[in-house]
């Protein structure tokens, strides 16, 4: 079982997880909070970002590259997200056809507790050539 224990580290990532805008990587976060004066090792930054994600704390989103990006979300039901490959802007969706579908397939195979990601990237239209 993963811990929630309320550690400094903890509320040094959610802190500046909370002032960012957007999607960031655990890299540039783990900058900010250095930059902050936190004083916080990447590897903690990694192991409290999987917790906050465990938890359902924070959301994740994987970029093309392979990448995982992390933001405090707004929205406190579960959700999904389109993402720009370009500039990293997000829209958060609503899928209820995509809900209906997953509880389908986890009753079709007798799966209890599903869960589910859906990842959907694209450009933005911003970054589209004109």
């Amino acid at each position: 079982m993963t811990s929630t224990r309320n550690t400094a580290q903890r509320r040094e990532v959610i802190g500046v997880l909370g002032r960012v805008q957007g999607f960031v990587s655990a890299q540039d976060l783990h900058g900010l909070i250095v930059k902050d004066g936190g004083q916080i090792a990447l590897a903690t930054v990694y192991t409290q970002l999987k917790r906050l994600v465990e938890g359902g704390e924070i959301d994740v989103v994987m970029t093309d590259r392979g990448e995982c990006l992390y933001r405090r979300c707004v929205v406190d039901v579960h959700h999904h997200h389109l993402a720009c490959r370009s500039c990293g802007a997000t829209v958060e969706v609503d899928a209820p056809e995509l809900e209906t579908w997953a509880h389908e397939i986890g009753e079709r195979f007798n799966y209890r507790d599903l869960r589910h990601v859906l990842e959907l990237n694209g450009i933005c239209p911003k970054c589209q050539p004109q």
